[in-house]
């Protein structure tokens, strides 16, 4: 019998505890965070946030006062073309300045249309992460999915994934808005868990093996029936 949603989540926080978000959870400061690393991944994202505090601050004016110079320098401990970075963070900077006065929460405080479409005026935001930020700043208990492995329910409840990315999202996005409590702290925890065990363990190339879903996996009771066939 297939293990329902919650029932996947209870197994991976059997594993992983009760992992806490670690990233800014401001929708302003998670715009910063997310572009202070390339690849951005927590502990990329991390290392620039740190650095460009340090020397610059991460207000919208302190970023528009900076010299593009010292944004780049402070931003290239988090990766990648850091000036491609720094230039973005001045134009996540000026939208906020100029069009929600500096309150960018206050501004997502009308529709989920609306503050959607706010969000994803900025750079690299597209629907999961808009969808992200606003379930973190507790705007809104929105059933968001990791946007770097929306496989990992599908693979557990349905098997192989879909080659289409935008499929395996919606699907998993069902899943939890259909089994997971419509809370914060409740969709936050999906949030949580699954990224963790995608980064972890159900990555492009899984590790089954060291899976504790494993037994009730459809990816994995596949995989091991394919295996008898073949054999």
């Amino acid at each position: 019998m297939p293990l329902s949603t919650p029932e996947i989540l209870d197994l991976l926080q059997k594993v992983y505890g009760n992992p806490a978000a670690e990233w800014p959870t401001d929708p302003y400061e998670f715009l910063v965070w997310w572009h202070c690393g390339y690849p951005a991944s927590d502990r990329a994202c991390a290392r620039g946030w740190e650095s460009l505090r340090a020397a610059t601050g991460i207000a919208p004016k302190e970023l528009l006062a900076a010299p593009m110079h010292k944004l780049t320098e402070a931003l290239t401990p988090g990766g990648m073309v850091p000036e491609k970075r720094a230039m973005r963070l001045k134009e996540i900077a000026g939208r906020v300045l100029q069009e929600f006065g500096a309150d960018l929460r206050s501004a997502l405080g009308g529709t989920l249309v609306d503050a959607r479409r706010s969000l994803k005026k900025f750079p690299n935001i597209g629907d999961p992460g808009a969808d992200r930020i606003l379930l973190f700043a507790n705007v809104a208990p929105l059933a968001a999915i990791p946007s770097n492995c929306p496989h990992v329910l599908v693979r557990i409840r349905r098997g192989r994934e879909r080659e289409n990315y935008g499929v395996n999202y919606k699907e998993a996005q069902e899943a939890v808005a259909a089994e997971v409590a419509e809370t914060f702290p409740a969709r936050q925890r999906a949030f949580l868990l699954l990224k963790r065990h995608g980064q972890e363990v159900c990555k492009a190339k899984p590790r089954c093996d060291e899976c504790a879903i494993s037994p009730h996996c459809a990816y994995f009771g596949g995989h091991n029936r394919g295996r008898a066939t073949k054999a």
